[in-house]
Protein backbone atom coordinates (compact mmCIF):
# COMPACT_ATOMS: atom_id res chain seq x y z
CA UNK A 1 0.00 0.00 0.00
CA UNK A 2 1.46 3.41 -1.13
CA UNK A 3 1.96 5.58 1.94
CA UNK A 4 0.57 9.00 1.26
CA UNK A 5 2.11 12.14 1.62
CA UNK A 6 1.50 14.84 4.67
CA UNK A 7 1.39 18.32 3.90
CA UNK A 8 4.68 19.34 4.50
CA UNK A 9 6.06 16.02 1.88
CA UNK A 10 3.52 17.69 -0.63
CA UNK A 11 4.53 21.15 -0.14
CA UNK A 12 8.59 20.24 -0.17
CA UNK A 13 7.35 18.19 -3.33
CA UNK A 14 5.97 21.21 -4.91
CA UNK A 15 8.94 23.69 -4.68
CA UNK A 16 11.39 20.62 -6.10
CA UNK A 17 8.96 20.83 -9.05
CA UNK A 18 8.96 24.30 -9.09
CA UNK A 19 12.51 24.63 -8.96
CA UNK A 20 13.09 22.27 -11.61
CA UNK A 21 11.45 24.33 -14.11
CA UNK A 22 12.11 27.79 -13.01
CA UNK A 23 16.04 26.87 -12.96
CA UNK A 24 15.92 25.34 -16.33
CA UNK A 25 13.95 28.14 -18.04
CA UNK A 26 16.41 31.20 -16.26
CA UNK A 27 19.29 29.55 -15.47
CA UNK A 28 20.44 29.22 -11.41
CA UNK A 29 21.79 32.70 -11.08
CA UNK A 30 18.88 34.55 -12.90
CA UNK A 31 16.44 32.84 -10.83
CA UNK A 32 15.28 33.54 -7.52
CA UNK A 33 13.10 32.24 -4.57
CA UNK A 34 9.97 34.40 -5.26
CA UNK A 35 10.41 33.36 -8.71
CA UNK A 36 9.89 29.50 -7.10
CA UNK A 37 7.60 30.16 -4.66
CA UNK A 38 5.27 32.00 -7.18
CA UNK A 39 5.45 29.08 -9.09
CA UNK A 40 5.12 26.52 -6.52
CA UNK A 41 1.89 28.80 -4.90
CA UNK A 42 3.55 29.46 -1.35
CA UNK A 43 4.55 32.12 0.47
CA UNK A 44 8.40 33.43 0.53
CA UNK A 45 8.69 32.40 3.97
CA UNK A 46 7.47 28.72 3.59
CA UNK A 47 10.61 27.97 1.30
CA UNK A 48 13.21 28.49 4.52
CA UNK A 49 11.30 25.96 6.06
CA UNK A 50 12.07 23.61 3.98
CA UNK A 51 15.33 25.11 1.89
CA UNK A 52 18.09 26.87 3.79
CA UNK A 53 18.99 28.70 0.03
CA UNK A 54 18.55 28.48 -2.95
CA UNK A 55 21.80 26.66 -3.52
CA UNK A 56 20.44 23.73 -1.39
CA UNK A 57 17.55 23.45 -3.16
CA UNK A 58 19.25 23.15 -6.21
CA UNK A 59 21.45 20.48 -4.76
CA UNK A 60 18.67 18.65 -3.17
CA UNK A 61 16.70 19.15 -6.91
CA UNK A 62 19.76 17.36 -8.21
CA UNK A 63 19.98 14.33 -5.55
CA UNK A 64 16.58 13.67 -5.87
CA UNK A 65 16.18 13.02 -9.72
CA UNK A 66 19.18 11.35 -10.01
CA UNK A 67 18.05 8.96 -7.15
CA UNK A 68 14.64 8.56 -9.52
CA UNK A 69 16.47 8.55 -12.51
CA UNK A 70 18.67 5.50 -11.72
CA UNK A 71 15.80 4.14 -10.30
CA UNK A 72 13.84 4.29 -13.26
CA UNK A 73 16.51 2.92 -15.14
CA UNK A 74 17.27 0.12 -12.67
CA UNK A 75 13.75 -0.90 -13.13
CA UNK A 76 14.10 -0.93 -16.87
CA UNK A 77 16.73 -3.18 -16.88
CA UNK A 78 15.56 -5.20 -13.68
CA UNK A 79 16.46 -8.78 -14.48
CA UNK A 80 18.01 -8.40 -17.66
CA UNK A 81 21.14 -10.90 -18.27
CA UNK A 82 21.50 -10.06 -21.77
CA UNK A 83 23.89 -6.88 -22.45
CA UNK A 84 22.51 -6.39 -25.62
CA UNK A 85 18.73 -6.13 -24.38
CA UNK A 86 19.91 -4.46 -21.12
CA UNK A 87 21.83 -1.60 -22.97
CA UNK A 88 18.74 -1.24 -25.86
CA UNK A 89 16.26 -1.01 -22.60
CA UNK A 90 17.93 1.20 -20.52
CA UNK A 91 19.10 3.76 -23.03
CA UNK A 92 15.43 3.44 -24.11
CA UNK A 93 14.34 4.32 -20.21
CA UNK A 94 17.16 7.05 -20.21
CA UNK A 95 15.92 8.85 -22.85
CA UNK A 96 12.05 8.63 -22.10
CA UNK A 97 13.25 10.31 -18.66
CA UNK A 98 14.95 13.27 -20.53
CA UNK A 99 11.90 13.70 -22.27
CA UNK A 100 9.59 13.69 -19.09
CA UNK A 101 12.71 16.50 -17.47
CA UNK A 102 13.96 18.46 -20.37
CA UNK A 103 15.49 21.00 -17.78
CA UNK A 104 17.94 18.53 -16.02
CA UNK A 105 20.45 18.99 -18.32
CA UNK A 106 20.91 22.67 -17.95
CA UNK A 107 20.20 22.29 -13.63
CA UNK A 108 23.06 19.41 -13.96
CA UNK A 109 25.09 22.22 -15.54
CA UNK A 110 24.50 24.74 -12.93
CA UNK A 111 25.36 22.48 -10.22
CA UNK A 112 28.83 22.50 -11.63
CA UNK A 113 29.29 25.76 -10.44
CA UNK A 114 26.96 25.72 -7.16
CA UNK A 115 28.28 22.62 -5.83
CA UNK A 116 31.09 20.90 -7.08
CA UNK A 117 30.60 17.87 -4.95
CA UNK A 118 26.70 17.18 -6.28
CA UNK A 119 27.48 17.75 -9.90
CA UNK A 120 30.64 15.02 -9.58
CA UNK A 121 27.90 12.81 -7.77
CA UNK A 122 25.48 13.12 -10.24
CA UNK A 123 27.80 11.28 -12.61
CA UNK A 124 29.90 8.82 -10.30
CA UNK A 125 26.88 7.39 -8.91
CA UNK A 126 25.54 6.65 -12.12
CA UNK A 127 28.66 5.20 -13.60
CA UNK A 128 29.35 3.02 -10.40
CA UNK A 129 25.94 1.37 -11.05
CA UNK A 130 26.46 0.96 -15.17
CA UNK A 131 30.02 -0.27 -14.06
CA UNK A 132 29.09 -2.78 -12.01
CA UNK A 133 26.59 -4.21 -14.59
CA UNK A 134 29.55 -4.13 -17.18
CA UNK A 135 31.57 -5.83 -14.49
CA UNK A 136 29.29 -8.38 -14.29
CA UNK A 137 28.88 -8.93 -18.40
CA UNK A 138 32.90 -9.30 -18.26
CA UNK A 139 32.87 -11.97 -15.68
CA UNK A 140 30.03 -14.17 -17.86
CA UNK A 141 32.08 -13.94 -20.54
CA UNK A 142 29.33 -11.90 -22.60
CA UNK A 143 31.35 -8.62 -23.30
CA UNK A 144 35.68 -8.71 -23.70
CA UNK A 145 36.99 -7.61 -20.41
CA UNK A 146 38.03 -3.96 -20.50
CA UNK A 147 38.69 -1.72 -17.25
CA UNK A 148 34.69 -1.13 -16.67
CA UNK A 149 34.47 2.54 -15.04
CA UNK A 150 36.12 3.93 -18.03
CA UNK A 151 33.54 1.79 -20.24
CA UNK A 152 30.64 3.04 -18.42
CA UNK A 153 31.54 6.91 -18.61
CA UNK A 154 32.19 6.61 -22.70
CA UNK A 155 28.62 4.89 -22.93
CA UNK A 156 26.87 7.40 -20.89
CA UNK A 157 28.31 10.34 -23.02
CA UNK A 158 26.87 8.54 -25.91
CA UNK A 159 23.35 8.38 -24.24
CA UNK A 160 23.92 11.86 -22.76
CA UNK A 161 24.50 13.56 -25.94
CA UNK A 162 21.89 11.28 -27.66
CA UNK A 163 19.27 12.30 -24.99
CA UNK A 164 20.21 15.97 -25.82
CA UNK A 165 20.59 15.74 -29.59
CA UNK A 166 17.35 13.96 -30.16
CA UNK A 167 15.01 14.95 -27.09
CA UNK A 168 15.99 17.89 -26.17
CA UNK A 169 16.99 19.90 -28.94
CA UNK A 170 13.70 18.74 -30.74
CA UNK A 171 11.41 17.59 -28.38
CA UNK A 172 10.31 14.79 -30.13
CA UNK A 173 7.79 11.99 -28.87
CA UNK A 174 9.85 9.24 -30.89
CA UNK A 175 13.37 9.04 -32.05
CA UNK A 176 13.59 8.07 -36.01
CA UNK A 177 14.84 4.15 -35.89
CA UNK A 178 17.45 4.63 -37.94
CA UNK A 179 18.95 6.92 -35.05
CA UNK A 180 18.17 4.10 -32.65
CA UNK A 181 19.67 1.25 -34.81
CA UNK A 182 23.01 3.39 -35.39
CA UNK A 183 23.10 4.18 -31.57
CA UNK A 184 22.36 0.31 -30.72
CA UNK A 185 24.83 -0.32 -33.40
CA UNK A 186 27.79 1.76 -32.27
CA UNK A 187 27.58 0.74 -28.49
CA UNK A 188 27.19 -2.97 -29.42
CA UNK A 189 30.29 -3.09 -31.83
CA UNK A 190 31.99 -1.36 -28.72
CA UNK A 191 31.31 -4.10 -26.39
CA UNK A 192 32.16 -6.75 -29.27
CA UNK A 193 28.67 -8.03 -29.06
CA UNK A 194 28.02 -9.77 -32.44
CA UNK A 195 25.60 -8.86 -35.00
CA UNK A 196 22.84 -11.77 -34.32
CA UNK A 197 22.41 -10.87 -30.66
CA UNK A 198 22.18 -7.75 -30.64
CA UNK A 199 18.04 -6.61 -29.27
CA UNK A 200 15.73 -4.82 -31.77
CA UNK A 201 13.86 -2.13 -30.91
CA UNK A 202 10.09 -3.35 -29.01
Amino acid sequence: MTKSLTKGERTRLRLLEAAERIFGEHGFHSASVTDITREAEVANGTFYLYFPSKADLLCELVRTRGHEMRAQLRLATEGMTDRAEAEQAGMLAFLDWVRSHPHIYRIVKNAEFVDGDVFQEWYRRLGEGYAEALGRSMDGGEIEPAHAEALAYCLMAVYDFAGMRWVLWEDREEIPDDVLATITGFVLRGLGIEEGRRASRA
